[in-house]
């Protein structure tokens, strides 16, 4: 039987079991469209290419499955860029379909010719450093071979975007549907064999440390280790901190968290590591600038340390570690209990060591919680605002919330997330104007969990558009936004670095209430603390679309400096 490729590529996406594709039509993808039309993928039109990338990504972040973005030739290709370099950046499995001019005008100057030939924009070259696989077909006769390439990538078990570019005249082209009989899906990712050796090396390091400590990075939640991470802490007095990332990894504000360790937090974790630990397990955490304080030794002098991660790629790449171990990090802690377990001297670890650290952790927090001086006390007053909201955020919302922060500093010191919490912090090449779009696409596949994007006001002029997009599909969605009219993390380093010559920081923002009323959205302004106590009482943070705008002083800088 013969189909257009067209047609083919529509089934393709349906054998992926993909469900949304976000995108905007153009002239070279409309036949791509029309065969959309009536299919179980269902089109969603964006307000900008880059709000589809991102919301493919928010989409594949969340359900851990493929998703996919379109666009057409030339100007829709290229503002997905951003978008596909932050999944990228994530190995987010997001299948690219572009558009192009038909071949036989190659080189000729086709309106939004993107080919690379006679002086055309090289979309493949554009984006081949951002993607695991890219390919403009211009034949039918290597389509399939093409497809299982890009289907290799999609699921491979360190995946990444994937770009088809397929011009007009090859999309009419007629295939035999029999191409898609013989495409390889496959469904389990190729399991890493446990090191048994390296995982007893482990065993001996915990039992003879005085006060270990746990960092969990996003290979911990990815591998489904929040469980055991857990089991492991509880059984054996071990303290946790998480990356930025991470948060959430075992429940935050639980009595052995350490909470998030990174460079924009307060400097509980950090401050426990330099102080106290001697051993260091590191469980699918990069080290990256953020989580190691720009690489600052004392975090890591004088102490053992270990790393567990599935990419091997990571492990020794930042540190020389004592105990190296490659392999799925759910399997290696398994049989790292067992073996605690089963040891006779373990045992007394569940009782005087435990209580032990668990003293200490706490001497730890009183002080922690204690302000060292006047100028910290008016520091923490000057951010009530923003710790208020997130206090009340844990609380109202204690399980099954996804969060999409692209501010990530407030989250960091005064969000406890919880195990049973999904934070997704604006990570990959952080780029603003990513929550909005990304917590959309997120709310099409997880569509009765409450949903919050947060952002400066400088990001969500980049995608404010977006919110119709929401509207458009009755997507309810809380946006955030920390009002101070500028650019704050600007500021800030202009503040401290640059001797206050501010320049490009500052602007006017619209009207907030106006702007929520234009889109047929509720609006919430928080001055003061007692206007989030209405807010959580009183709006419905579920099932409608709200702008919340929280004000901020743009004098208040945050007291951790950025790399230089």
């Amino acid at each position: 039987m013969k189909v257009s490729v067209s047609e083919l590529i529509v089934r393709y996406l349906e054998r992926l079991g993909i469900e949304h594709i976000f995108g905007m039509p153009g002239a070279h993808v409309l036949p791509i469209y029309d065969h959309l039309h009536g299919s179980r993928v269902h089109s969603v039109l964006v307000k900008h290419e880059q709000g589809a990338a991102f919301m493919a990504g928010g989409y594949a972040r969340v359900s851990h499955k493929i998703s996919a973005c379109i666009a057409t030739a030339g100007p829709g290709a290229t503002n997905l860029v951003t978008g596909i370099a932050n999944a990228y950046a994530e190995r987010l499995p997001v299948l690219v379909i572009t558009g192009e001019t038909s071949t036989y005008i190659f080189g000729k100057g086709g309106l939004q010719e993107s080919s690379g030939e006679g002086g055309a924009i090289d979309q493949g070259s554009l984006f081949s450093g951002i993607t695991r696989y890219h390919k403009l077909i211009e034949r039918t006769d290597y389509l399939g071979q093409v497809l299982n390439q890009a289907t290799r990538a999609l699921f491979a078990r360190d995946p990444g975007p994937v770009l088809l570019s397929i011009p007009y005249n090859v999309q009419k082209e007629l295939v035999d549907a029999s191409v898609l009989d013989r495409l390889h899906i496959p469904r389990h990712s190729e399991a890493i064999p446990t090191q048994s050796g390296p995982v007893a090396e482990l065993t001996r390091l915990i039992e003879t440390a005085d006060d270990p400590v746990i960092v969990a990075g996003y290979g911990a939640i990815k591998a489904g280790a929040r469980g055991v991470v857990a089991r492991l802490s509880e059984a054996l007095g071990i303290p946790v901190a998480s990356s930025l990332k991470a948060k959430g990894v075992v429940s935050e504000g639980s009595r052995w968290s350490l909470g998030c360790l990174g460079v924009t937090s307060n400097g509980d974790a950090y401050r426990y590591i330099v102080e106290h630990a001697d051993l260091v397990i590191f469980l699918g955490a990069g080290f990256n600038e953020r989580t190691s304080y720009l690489w600052d030794s004392k975090l890591l002098a004088g102490k053992k340390v270990a790393q567990v991660d599935r990419d091997a790629s990571q492990l020794n790449k930042v540190f020389k570690a004592d105990v190296a171990i490659h392999g799925d990090i759910r399997e290696v802690l398994t049989e790292l209990l067992a073996l605690l377990e089963s040891d006779a001297a373990s045992r007394g670890l569940s009782g005087v060591v435990a209580n032990s650290r668990l003293e200490k952790l706490a001497g730890h927090r009183r002080l922690a919680n204690q302000p060292s001086d006047e100028e910290e006390t008016e520091k923490r007053a000057q951010f009530r605002l923003m710790e208020a909201f997130f206090s009340g955020l844990a609380k109202h919302f204690p399980e099954d919330a996804m969060i999409f922060d692209d501010n990530i500093v407030f989250a960091q010191s005064y969000f406890d997330v919880s195990h049973a919490n999904h934070y997704f912090p604006n990570s990959g090449i952080s780029s603003l104007g990513h929550a909005i779009p990304a917590a959309i696409g997120a709310r099409f596949f997880s569509k009765t969990s409450p949903a919050f994007a947060i952002l400066g006001d400088g990001g969500f002029q980049m995608c404010c558009m977006e919110l119709m997009t929401a509207v458009n599909y009755a997507i309810p969605l809380n946006v955030v936004v920390i009002n101070n009219a500028s650019m704050g993390l600007i500021r800030k380093n202009q503040f401290q670095l640059y001797g206050e010559r501010y320049i490009d920081c500052d602007f006017v923002n619209p009207d907030f209430r106006l702007l929520a009323q234009s889109f047929g959205i509720h609006h919430y302004k928080i001055e003061q603390e007692a206007d989030l106590d209405d807010l959580f009482a009183k709006a419905d943070l579920t099932g409608s679309i709200n702008l919340i705008e929280i004000m901020l002083d743009k004098n208040a800088f945050p007291t951790y400096l950025s790399a230089r």
